[in-house]
């Protein structure tokens, strides 16, 4: 099986910068994608970053310009650095992978999600 770990949430002023981290560990063969998800209270959870293997990422309109999403491929590792943060940002921030994995004799490919950060910006 695969585990994701985020790090880095917390509380910050609006205007400030967060970095969020996101370690996958197990039995992993290769990610073909990972990213970052987030949802606020009564709201739907949203896509705010994703970094494919290729190297193309994806970003949410709400953070083009503002978050940054990258990843270190040899420690499985995805970041999100967010800057000029708003309060609108407030949320449990996760993140999740796509990954194969080696399981009873065989490859098997699975999304697997970490357990969430809080992100709060203060105004």
């Amino acid at each position: 099986q695969v585990q994701l770990v985020e790090s880095g949430g917390g509380l910050v002023q609006a205007g400030g910068s967060l970095r969020l981290s996101c370690a996958a560990s197990g039995s992993i063969f290769s990610i073909n994608a990972m990213g970052w998800y987030r949802q606020a209270p009564g709201k739907q959870r949203e896509l705010v970053a994703r970094v494919i293997r290729s190297g193309i990422t994806n970003y949410s309109d709400s953070v083009k310009g503002r978050f940054t999403s990258s990843t270190d491929n040899a420690k499985n590792t995805v970041y999100l650095q967010m800057s000029s943060l708003k309060p609108e940002d407030t949320a449990v921030y996760t993140c999740n992978a796509d990954v194969i994995y080696y399981s009873g004799g065989s490859y098997v490919t699975d999304t697997f999600w970490g357990q969430g950060t809080q992100v709060t910006v203060s105004s």
